[in-house]
């Protein structure tokens, strides 16, 4: 079997609460043959996440980098580390997370036996940390690409009905996204930038899978490979009202960040657009500044680090 090496991201309390479960789930998983390694971006290097994971699970690789170095740094180290390691397969997860005992065989064999997937996604539920119940709610099943260069998590806030057996995905959330190191070195914009760094956190998922996409890899979602994900502020539909309604849920730093983050997306991409989507773009754009002028002005500030950015942000090439 293929070597795998799976990485995830601890943050202070927000991941120590969740700790206890997540590393039982994968100390319990039917396959075994994998290496952990974490990066902590706590502020502070003596905190919960590391005291819990050096008492209860001494053989994870745990790595401070001096605070917090934002999502897509971190992860462009761990995929790094794995390769250099000889793996070929890299599993990203949250820690805000379960997995159910087979997830990570139900993933490995499916990427292993069909060598067109660059990832597979796992099927993601919602879980209820609160009362410690697993629903049948969908978090995530992969990602989507709608008109307008905009991306969706297919699926989430609906009830699991096996909607999964008939989907289509650009590729897996990075809640949870289990990819072929070889892919991700060949769509890589340097020689070890896989995530786009300048997304601190928030679509940098959208935009690798959008880059595997654009040069001719596939994604499939695995329907019997479950994990279960508390996630805080789940959407709850598409529609203008329901989407007004879910970013009250969400804190300023997440909306500008968002917001940011896709701006960037439009930057890197806008070349590679025919004239129906530049239209739909145009669009989305006119609709997204009379949002922020009426209702979340705070986000123009992002408008100037964009302008601040700008001559960072290369129009994207293929390899």
């Amino acid at each position: 079997m293929p070597k795998l090496v799976i990485g995830f991201i601890t943050y202070g309390e927000v991941t120590a609460k969740y700790l206890p479960y997540f590393l039982d789930s994968l100390k319990n998983q039917t396959y075994k043959d994998f290496d952990i390694l974490v990066i902590d971006n706590t502020d502070e290097e003596e905190n919960d996440n590391r005291a819990y994971i050096k008492k209860n699970y001494s053989e994870i690789e745990f790595k401070w980098d001096g605070g917090n170095i934002g999502f897509s740094r971190a992860y462009n180290k761990m995929i790094k580390k794995a390769i250099n390691r000889g793996a070929s397969l890299f599993l990203m997860l949250n820690p805000d997370m379960i997995l159910e005992e087979n997830a990570i065989e139900k993933l490995v064999k499916e990427i292993d036996e069909d060598g067109e997937l660059s990832s597979v996604a796992p099927k993601i539920l919602q879980w209820d940390f609160k009362n410690k119940e697993k629903t049948n709610r969908i978090d995530s099943l992969g990602i989507a690409l709608k008109p307008g260069l905009r991306f969706v998590d297919i699926g989430q806030g609906k009830i699991d009905k096996g909607q999964c057996e008939k989907i289509k995905i650009l590729g897996p959330s990075g809640a949870a996204g289990m990819f072929r190191l070889s892919a991700l070195q060949k769509v890589a914009e340097k020689s070890d930038r896989y995530f786009e760094e300048m997304m601190f956190m928030y679509k940098e998922d959208c935009d690798l899978v959008y880059r595997l996409y654009l040069n001719g890899f596939k994604s499939r979602c695995i329907c019997d490979a479950v994990i279960y994900h508390d996630r805080s502020a789940a959407a709850s539909g598409e529609g203008i009202l329901k989407i007004i309604k879910d970013r009250k849920t969400k804190s300023d730093n997440v909306r500008a960040w968002s917001f940011l983050n896709q701006q960037i997306i439009f930057c890197k991409y806008w070349g590679l657009q025919n004239f129906q989507n530049k239209l739909n773009i145009i669009y989305s754009e006119i609709k997204i500044f009379c949002y922020i002028i009426l209702r979340e002005r705070f986000l123009l500030k992002e408008v100037f680090n964009l302008f601040l950015i700008r001559k960072k942000i290369k129009p994207y090439k293929f390899n």
